[in-house]
Formats: structure tokens, sequence, C-alpha cells
């Protein structure tokens, strides 16, 4: 049985190991995306709090998580997005465990936060990714996220994000 829910902090554990292995995946991989610093416990634990961390369980095992939030970060202050600054959904944090990946876990995230972006009258989905990730633009390529500037997370890598954005109920 598969089932998408909000965490709660019983979760926060297997959310974060989820998180520290798709890190060691890319580090293992070239991509320099994630690390020890990012994401971190108290980011997983706050996503709880704030009520957007959502968790795919299968068999009641937690096997990939989503952000899903209103909540513009700093670092997009600056974007020429798509649509006005107003309903937007942001998506953060998508992670399927190393040995889950390839079966279609990330597109059910996906779907799940672009459903719920419709259904709440979201104008768009933005979310960024990083320039070296190649799979990851591929993936948001193919579900119609258009690609548009470049930002800079420098605690996390040198080399810049893409901000990406589909936009919804216009």
């Amino acid at each position: 049985v598969m089932l998408i829910e909000k965490a709660t902090h019983s979760d926060l554990e297997a959310c974060h190991l989820i998180t520290i292995c798709c890190a060691n995946e890319m580090i293992k991989n070239g991509i320099f995306q994630w690390n020890e610093m990012y994401p971190s416990k108290e980011i997983l634990s706050k996503d709880i709090e704030l009520q957007q961390l959502w968790k795919l369980a299968e068999n009641n095992t937690i096997i990939g998580i989503i952000v899903l939030t209103k909540i513009e970060d700093v670092e997009y202050k600056s974007v020429k997005w798509l649509t006005e600054n107003r309903d937007n959904l942001y998506v953060h944090r998508l992670a399927v465990h190393p040995t889950c990946q390839g079966k279609g876990y990330a597109q059910k995230l996906m779907s799940f936060g672009e459903n719920y972006a419709v259904n709440n009258n979201y104008n768009s989905i933005r979310l960024d990714t990083f320039s070296k990730n190649i799979r990851n633009q591929k993936f948001y390529k193919k579900r119609g996220y258009v690609k548009l500037e470049s930002i800079f997370f420098p605690n996390q890598s040198k080399h810049p994000f893409y901000c990406y954005e589909k936009v919804l109920n216009v």
C-alpha cells in the first residue's frame, strides 16, 4: 500500500536518513548538491512544524519526501518568474531513497504536488535544481517546467541552481 501524507515529528529520523542517503549517492556520482549541512535535521524539523513536509510510504516504510510551501526563499526574490508573485507553490527537498530510485516514485511525489497545487488554486509551481544535476533537469523539463534564470546557494556549491516554473491556474 502506497500513501502520501504529512510527515510528523516521529518521522523525522526516517526522513533525514533519506536525505543523507541521497546526498551520499549524489556525491558518489559527482553531484555536490546536498551535503552534511543541507538538508539538515533542523531544516526538516521546521518543515514538519510548518506542516509542509510530505512523506511517501510504501507498506509503512518511508521511501520519499517532498516539501510543498507557499513561503518564498529570499534567494528567489530577484528571479523574473512567469507569473505574478501571489499564490505560488514552492517545491523543495524532493528525495527518494537511492534503493527505490528509478521506479517512478519521484514522479508520484511531483504529481501529488501538482495536484495539490491545482486543488488549492495556486497559479504556479516554482522550484530550483542544481546546474550539475542533469537528471533532475530532464525530469522537470519532461513534466512541463520552464527553465528560468540561475540563483546561488554559496553554502551548498559555487555552481548555480536553475529556477523552474510550471504555470497552472492562470
